[in-house]
């Protein structure tokens, strides 16, 4: 194109054919061409492109191609695939030749694009929700955690979230943490259709909400609004999010002991991204500008609400009551009856009639078994010998004076008797006032049972003793009389103590 634009001013200047063609070394019939042309550009077709070798299985490879692009672009295989599979029906020719064949057929048959319509929201309007799945490491270990991110369609002010598991507890437990977070919810929140949430999609826009779920938007008071499926382009905000915040937040890898350091990591995250970040449509201000401008129109409620599933499980002759390919320990006077369980994000409570009798941290995996040793401390009573080897007891982790005393009282046969009924002061006293009385009775070197009881009772107030009050109907009519006259009287009565007297 340069040199068109320097052949054309030459000529517009008077100069020959001749002349222009031996200054840039040209022939004079492409000068004549520009002159006669009047082009600022020429464009020579390209050579029609042969496949001596791919040409018996070009239409096997359009087909496969027509197949994948209907698929969604997570389903659809890679060129590298659809290479194989052409190997498998005989092709022996090159992968170039059949990845140049899809670039210029593919953009022949490309979908075209998508046209949407901008959303606008108010203040207070509504929050978009979603999942993503992300890749970290915990306690040295690369695990995939599922992420529930929240997003203020107004301010852009964000939050998120990991759990082990998409299920009803976690989503609870992350719009209670997301409220706690913002300091209120909008009026409507933006979801998809996810099992947890929309339990059948009926006719149009109406669903079928989750009983947990609508129990949920009623405490904080917002109404959920899902997307017609498939149409991610309703929330696009929070679908933005979750691409900005694997690039920005998740990556490089983050590196944790555990999920609740994670977690503490992403809320001091997204504060410093609302404080750093430009609002997209206030320019000169920052998305933490517009959240405080926004903070007042939400909607917030000063109770907590406590929401959990609930499930009922029979308690085996172990004291064991199965969960989630897990195993866990209930009191033992409820050993061969059914136990309700609180289902919680983090934790499980174990109720009977209404009334708390245990709680456990809950735990992700398989075959495990997750024991508290005070559930199995009144079965000492006539199996001290339990402790010798009872697997609750050996995975107890004692604070240091009852760990000494216990080794203290080895040094006697009947230590596990002794040792047990120390044990069944917990339940009672607690284990710190026992982890005391312990304490001092080593101090004074004369460790036992009968010292550290003696030590608990002294360091434990009774229990005060509640007036009574008496009803009139109880009350005696006739006080008694101090009259000691009547004891002469017997005297007298006893021949032996006349003789005497």
């Amino acid at each position: 194109m340069d040199t068109i634009s320097k052949v054309r001013l030459a000529l517009a200047r008077g100069e020959s054919l001749r002349g222009v063609a031996s200054r840039y070394n040209l022939s004079r019939n492409t000068v004549r061409k520009v002159a006669r042309s009047g082009a600022t550009e020429h464009k020579y077709p390209k050579k029609e492109i042969k496949y001596p070798i791919l040409g018996p299985y070009i239409v096997a490879l359009e087909q496969m191609f027509k197949e994948e692009i209907s698929l969604p672009s997570k389903s659809r295989c890679t060129v590298k695939r659809m290479y194989e599979r052409l190997r498998q029906l005989g092709y022996e020719g090159s992968y170039s030749s059949v990845s140049r064949y899809i670039r210029v057929f593919g953009g022949e048959n490309e979908h075209k694009q998508i046209a949407y319509v901008p959303l606008k929201f108010g203040k207070g309007e509504a929050f978009q929700f979603d999942w993503s799945t992300e890749t970290v490491e915990i306690g040295g270990v690369v695990e995939k955690v599922q992420v529930a991110q929240f997003r203020l369609c107004y301010s852009r002010m964000r939050f998120c979230m990991a759990f082990w598991r998409q299920e009803m507890p976690m989503v609870i437990e992350a719009h209670i943490r997301a409220h706690n977070f913002f300091g209120g919810l909008c009026d409507k929140g933006i979801y998809d259709n996810p099992k947890t949430i929309v339990g059948s999609i009926l006719r149009g826009r109406e669903r079928k909400y989750n009983r947990h779920f609508t129990q949920l938007s009623s405490h904080y008071l917002f109404e959920p609004v899902a997307c017609t499926p498939g149409a991610g382009w309703e929330k696009g905000q929070i679908e933005n999010q979750i691409l900005s915040n694997r690039r920005g937040v998740f990556t490089p890898r983050l590196k944790f002991e555990d999920i609740k350091e994670l977690n503490a990591h992403l809320r001091e995250q997204m504060q410093f991204v609302a404080r750093e970040a430009r609002h997209p449509e206030f320019k000169d201000k920052s998305v933490w500008d517009i959240y405080e401008e926004e903070y007042s129109y939400l909607r917030r409620q000063s109770e907590e609400f406590c929401g959990y599933v609930t499930d009922e499980r029979r308690v085996d002759s172990y004291c064991l009551f199965p969960f989630d390919g897990n195993c866990y320990s209930a009191p033992c006077e409820y050993a061969g009856k059914y136990i309700t369980v609180r289902v919680f994000a983090d934790r499980l409570d174990l109720a009977v009639g209404g009334c708390l009798i245990g709680s456990h941290c809950r735990v992700f995996g398989k075959g495990r078994q997750i024991f508290d040793p005070v559930h199995y401390i009144p079965l000492l009573d006539h199996n001290p010998g339990a402790l010798r080897n009872g697997r609750p007891f050996k995975e107890w982790e004692l604070p240091a004076p009852l760990l000494e005393t216990w080794e203290y009282l080895r040094r006697y046969p009947d230590w596990d008797r002794q040792m047990s009924q120390i044990l069944s002061a917990i339940p009672v006293y607690g284990i710190e006032a026992v982890s005391v009385a312990c304490e001092m009775a080593l101090e004074s070197n004369t460790a036992s049972k009968s010292v550290v009881l003696n030590y608990l009772t002294r360091l434990t107030d009774e229990p005060d003793v509640e007036s009574i009050t008496v009803s009139n109907i109880l009350k005696l009519k006739e006080e008694p009389r101090s009259d000691c006259s009547i004891y002469d009287s017997l005297l007298e009565d006893m021949p032996c103590c006349a003789n005497i007297s």
